[in-house]
């Protein structure tokens, strides 16, 4: 949803698509796609015998006013992290305010070059996650860019053997598809740091944030109705972050790499971990943009993704398909960025469980909640990202066991190992407001 000043976007700049070189390491590059102009890239996980079938799509946003603008969205995929055969990085940042390209670049090198340094990285992915967003953080803050009303979000996935470690900055998101009998369901592996969230709500306004929408600051509404509802009644005019005595920076999310005005009043880049291990039911997941998910829900990505065995086809249909919602709902489009990872040949028999990590708080536990969505398309539904956006409950349950966080009676930071198992697959994940720190392992 970016700052209150609108995204920047344009033609594709040599940010938007990672260094080449890491993108082709160690894949199988086929010939390249007629739409996506990508080749389909493969890379094996040894430890587990299983292979990445991956591809990315990047697409600038169309704004009829300012048609040379960027696209202020970068990614990176880098395979064999530290030389480790089995430890792959992909990631999706979107920039935003006017220097938004070049805190997106910065932030696509320097996280996954800090993981790499880390040589807690292959024991702990939780606590270099941790470690890397806020080192690339103070770098950036220290760097030649400006990012005093700039940043970016970040949505990242680590894999480590069959483990997913799924760190999140801001509102994109990462979406993992499950085969439940004769359904392919969707589950949300991050959830959206917005002040739709009670929790992330309540620990700006301990930082100083005044929450407000545009119409409350403009005198439109009454700025003491400190409700907005969800998404689906109030995305047109959500939420923002703004400074006690002024008019900035009105950001509409809550977590993010740079924006060093807004980190005065809570914008943390602090990320939001989750933790999957991966079964043969998980088919592929998603690692997109939020201008993916503006207009399509989680689900409807899902179903279309499914519907190609190429994912180069997938990234092309979903793109298309969120261009044509957003031209039908605005006047503009957003930057959309997606990268989509078919898991191919994991015939482990283990089951699995999300688990959702919040290092910021020194507290660690499980959140977990199966009762996916009905699997209808929902893809003119522009209420289903904004109703997770509302989700702030710590033991939201829409049908299976739910795992209650644990607090811990440190203020440090922790992390810690549990091994848990459920007979069927959780379907949403929903952070607690004291989330947690675990790492799952065998």
């Amino acid at each position: 949803m970016g700052c209150v000043h609108g995204k920047c976007c344009s033609r594709f700049p040599k940010s938007s698509d990672g260094d080449p070189r890491e993108f082709r390491d160690h894949g199988g590059a086929r010939k390249q796609h007629i739409l996506t102009e990508r080749s389909l890239e493969i890379v094996p996980v040894p430890s587990h015998s299983f292979n990445l079938e991956y591809t990315v799509l990047t697409q600038k946003g169309y704004y009829p006013d300012s048609p040379d603008k960027e696209n202020q969205d970068s990614f990176c995929v880098k395979t064999q992290v530290q030389g480790n055969p089995n430890i792959h990085f992909f990631g999706v940042f979107d920039g935003h305010g006017q220097l938004g390209t070049e805190c997106s670049s910065f932030v696509k090198d320097r996280l996954v070059e800090v993981l790499a340094d880390d040589p807690t990285l292959p024991y702990d992915p939780v606590r270099a996650y941790h470690s890397a967003f806020l080192t690339t953080n103070n770098e950036l803050h220290s760097s030649v860019i400006d990012d005093t009303m700039s940043g970016t979000t970040a949505i990242t996935v680590l894999v480590v053997g069959n483990m997913l470690y799924v760190a999140n900055v801001g509102d994109s998101r990462a979406v993992i598809a499950v085969k439940d009998g004769n359904r392919i369901v969707a589950e949300d592996m991050s959830c959206d740091q917005t002040p739709f969230r009670k929790d992330e709500y309540e620990r700006v306004k301990l930082s100083g944030a005044r929450v407000l929408s545009v119409d409350q600051v403009e005198g439109l509404k009454d700025p003491n109705i400190q409700s907005w509802g969800d998404e689906e009644s109030e995305g047109g005019d959500p939420p923002r972050l703004w400074v006690p005595n002024g008019m900035y920076p009105g950001t509409a999310f809550t977590r993010s790499v740079g924006d060093s005005t807004a980190e005065k009043i809570g914008v943390v880049a602090t990320p939001e971990v989750s933790v999957v291990q991966l079964t043969p039911n998980h088919l592929f997941f998603v690692v997109a943009s939020d201008g993916v998910f503006e207009f399509l829900s989680s689900q409807a990505v899902v179903n279309m993704a499914a519907k190609y065995s190429d994912p180069r086809d997938a990234c092309a249909a979903i793109a298309g398909e969120s261009y044509k919602l957003w031209l039908e709902n605005e006047n503009r489009t957003d930057d959309i960025t997606i990268i989509i990872v078919h898991i191919k040949g994991l015939s482990n028999t283990k089951s699995n469980i999300i688990i959702t990590v919040n290092l910021m708080y020194g507290h660690y536990g499980t959140v977990s909640a199966a009762g996916a969505s009905d699997g209808t398309d929902g893809s003119t539904n522009r209420g289903a990202r904004r109703r997770r956006k509302g989700n702030s409950g710590s033991s939201f349950n829409s049908g299976s066991e739910v795992f209650r966080s644990v607090r811990s009676d440190s203020s440090e930071i922790q992390s810690c190992q549990l091994v848990l198992s459920m007979n069927r697959n959780p379907a949403i994940v929903v952070p607690s407001p004291t989330c947690q720190s675990p790492r799952n392992s065998d």
